[in-house]
Parts: C-alpha cells; sequence; structure tokens
C-alpha cells in the first residue's frame, strides 16, 4: 500500500519525490540492528572530513610555517593512502570489528600525542602525523562493504549506497563548521583533540554493535568475513589466494577506478577557481556561502532525484550520471556574479551524489563480498587523488586562466569522464553474482 500510494505522490524533482525518498531511507535504517550501525558509523567518519585542514590550523597554532603545516597533512594523507588498503584487507580476512576496535584506540592516542607533546615538524611529530594517517578508523570502508554483505533487496542495497552519499556530502558541509565551534570554544589543538577522540570512541561503538557482533537474527547475515560455522575465509582457505592486487584483479575495477578519479579532478579544479572568481568579484568573504550552496544542492538532488535510482542497471545509469555531472559542472561558465554562480552550483551539483551512489553501487557490484572492504578503500583513494590532482593543476592555472578558465577545464575533464564511461559500460556490468537475498 505504501508503494503504491508513493507512486502517485510525484515524479522527480516534485516534492513527492523527495518524501519518497526519506521515506525509503527510514525503511532501511529501521530493519533490525542497522541504525545502531549507521549511527555509530556517522560518529567514526567525523574525522575524516576535516582532519587534514584541522592539521594544518594546529600547526599553525604551535608556531610552525604553512610548509611545515603542509609536511605534518601530507605525511597523514600519505598515511591513510598506504595504510587504508591494507586496513581494509586484514577486515576481510577476518572480522571487522578487530580493525575499529584497534584503530578506535590508536587513532586518537597519536594525534593527541602529536598535539600536545611535540612541535612543529620535528621527527616526533612526523611519525606520529604518518601513525594517525594508518590508523584512521575505517569507517567508510565497514559501513560500505556491510551494505554489500547484508540480505537486502537490489532497491534497497541502491538505497543504502545513496544514504552513504547523502551523509558524505552532509558531513563535508557541517563537519568543518563543527570544528570551527570547538575552536570558538577553545583552541585548535582542544578541537582537533575532541574530534580525534570522538572518531576513536565511535569506530569502537561501530565495531560492539550487533551488526557486527553477531549473526543478524532478523535477516540472517553472517558477519563480514566469517563463514557460515564462525570461521574466517583466511583459516579455511576457502577464499583461495588474493594476491597483491586483491579487488583489482577484476578488470572492472581499474576501469572504475580510473574514471572515478577522472570525475574527481573537476571537483579540485572548481575548489579553487571558486574563491578565485568570487576574489575577483571583490568579495572574499563571501567564499564560505557560496561553497555551502554547492554542497546543498547535491544534497537537495540526491533527495529529489534518488527515488529513479533503480530505473535501468547502474552500468547503463552511471554514464548519463556523468554527463549531467559534466553539464552542472559546465554552468559557472555561465555566472556573472557570486549570486549567479551560487545558483550555477547549486543548480550544477545536484547529479554529484547520485554519481557517487553509483559508483558505490558498481564497486559493490564488482568485488568479491570477501574483498569489499578493501575494494571500497580503493574506490575512496582513487577520488582523494582525482580531487588532489585537480587541486595542483587548478593552483597552476588559476592564475593564468583565471577562474573562468578554472571552469572550463573542469567542464572538459568531466566531459572526458563520462565519456570514459560509455566506453568502459561493458566491463562496468562485470559477471553476476547474487546478492544476499533479502528476508
Amino acid at each position: 500500500m505504501t508503494d503504491e500510494l508513493q507512486s502517485k505522490r510525484g515524479t522527480n524533482g516534485e516534492p513527492g519525490s523527495m518524501v519518497a525518498t526519506v521515506s525509503k531511507f527510514l525503511r532501511l535504517l529501521q530493519r533490525p540492528y542497522v541504525a545502531g550501525a549507521a549511527g555509530w558509523s556517522v560518529v567514526c567518519r567525523l574525522p575524516v572530513y576535516l582532519m587534514s585542514l584541522a592539521l594544518v590550523l594546529v600547526v599553525r597554532e604551535q608556531g610552525g610555517s604553512y610548509a611545515q603545516a603542509g609536511l605534518v597533512s601530507a605525511l597523514y594523507a600519505v598515511g591513510m593512502a598506504v595504510g587504508g588498503p591494507f586496513v581494509a584487507r586484514r577486515m576481510d580476512r577476518t572480522n571487522p570489528r578487530n580493525a575499529l576496535l584497534l584503530t578506535g584506540l590508536v587513532y586518537p592516542s597519536a594525534l593527541t600525542a602529536l598535539v600536545w607533546w611535540t612541535e612543529p615538524a620535528t621527527p616526533g611529530q612526523l611519525v606520529l602525523a604518518l601513525t594517525a594517517g594508518v590508523a584512521l578508523p575505517p569507517g567508510n570502508a565497514c559501513m560500505r562493504s556491510l551494505w554489500a554483505r547484508i540480505p537486502l533487496a537490489e532497491e534497497e542495497r541502491e538505497t543504502a549506497y545513496l544514504w552513504e552519499a547523502l551523509l558524505a556530502e552532509l558531513l563535508i558541509t557541517s563537519a568543518p563548521l563543527l570544528f570551527a565551534v570547538l575552536m570558538v570554544t577553545g583552541s585548535a589543538s582542544t578541537a582537533l583533540t575532541t574530534v580525534a577522540v570522538v572518531g576513536g570512541v565511535g569506530a569502537m561503538g561501530l565495531g560492539t554493535t550487533r551488526l557486527l557482533r553477531t549473526r543478524t537474527a532478523g535477516d540472517g547475515a553472517t558477519p563480514p568475513g566469517t563463514a557460515e560455522d564462525g570461521t574466517s575465509p583466511e583459516s579455511t582457505g576457502s577464499q583461495g589466494a588474493r594476491g597483491v592486487l586483491g579487488p583489482l584483479r577484476n578488470t572492472g575495477m581499474p576501469a572504475l577506478l580510473l574514471v572515478m578519479a577522472a570525475a574527481s579532478v573537476p571537483v579540485g579544479l572548481m575548489t579553487l577557481a571558486i574563491p578565485a572568481f568570487v576574489d575577483e568579484q571583490g568579495s572574499p568573504g563571501h567564499t564560505g556561502v557560496v561553497y555551502a550552496c554547492w554542497g546543498i544542492g547535491s544534497a537537495v538532488g540526491a533527495l529529489l532525484l534518488g527515488r529513479s535510482q533503480s530505473e535501468r542497471p547502474v552500468h547503463r545509469r552511471f554514464p548519463w550520471l556523468l554527463l549531467a555531472y559534466a553539464g552542472g559542472t559546465a554552468l559557472p561558465l555561465l555566472a556573472t556574479s557570486e549570486v549567479t554562480l551560487a545558483l550555477a552550483l547549486a543548480v550544477g551539483s545536484a547529479p554529484i551524489a547520485l554519481v557517487s551512489a553509483s559508483e558505490m553501487s558498481l564497486v559493490s557490484r564488482l568485488a568479491d563480498s570477501d574483498k569489499a572492504a578493501e575494494a571500497f578503500t580503493w574506490a575512496s583513494l582513487a577520488t582523494v587523488i582525482g580531487d588532489a590532482l585537480g587541486q595542483q593543476i587548478g593552483g597552476l592555472l588559476v592564475e593564468p586562466l583565471a577562474a573562468r578558465g578554472v571552469f572550463a577545464v573542469a567542464a572538459i575533464v568531466s566531459l572526458a569522464a563520462s565519456a570514459g564511461a560509455f566506453a568502459f559500460r561493458g566491463p562496468f556490468a562485470g559477471e553476476h553474482r547474487p546478492a544476499p537475498a533479502p528476508a
């Protein structure tokens, strides 16, 4: 009855679509043990979206230079890149509870020591920054691999990844604001320590949820990385040799990672072009408001358009979403003021969360279930690398080309990413592997 009513309450872009999408989220979170895991995962992931900036602010507060702050932040990022796949692989081979509890202790400990017991860019601080990056609690990989493994209907799984994409947009927008509030009530050092401890508590909370601790009574799901008899694939040898490449052995995964990285380059380019454009208008203080429109547009787009996510196979839907994303990336070229830029960003960002949700669905489709956490970690690294490359290129181009020129480059790169997705539709289809059946 509910589905019949929802089908009469509007199509994409109408208020009924937003209500229907929210209803789908609520039904998903009402499944046994899911809400607890989802809630703790939000707490666990708070540091992901602000720690690099927080480290820069802390080192500057300690009296360090921007060069020293950049070095500390860069080593933290290197630790994430090196440690992420390793931690995720351990999660796949054993119960993820162990990795979550360990990182939940090591991560805040390393950052607390870095903040209060080291000086800018000293060897101790550099080692602790690297250690903290390696020990970042794998909340993203854990939760996204859980969605791939627990018994859900295909539409529910699509809804789960749309939820993940929307959550990322909300955290990207709200986490820096939370850090700013903490800084108002204290120092950058206190704020960073608080966020690190909260993230560690979130990781341990996620690690002790019933969804990870026990076989789900209502759904019949087996804890990730565990066979039906309670043994791990590593101990039984049933999964065979994993190899150095792990999930990258699937021919579709490298192609997907390449497209994901290319699609992230425009985000990095826009990160430089937006403040440059606002500065050209003579109001640099309005940059934060314009940025906020970018994130808000993506979140609203997910709610308004998310209802149509399952209408066609994801490997066929993905290229068209990237094409829409390319069109949205080109809209800032029409901006003539900061107001019109904010409007262009709000409208143009509507497909971004849908693109992210489709990327996660493709990862879960292409990766074997016993390699899901590692596959999602590689996917996250691909987007981080693309974003960082875009920021580097944008920094080099913003002066000679001005903001409008960087916007044009971003549109061209996003169009190329879309072309790549169309070219790789075959590998993206993958081999059909039945997902865990719903109860």
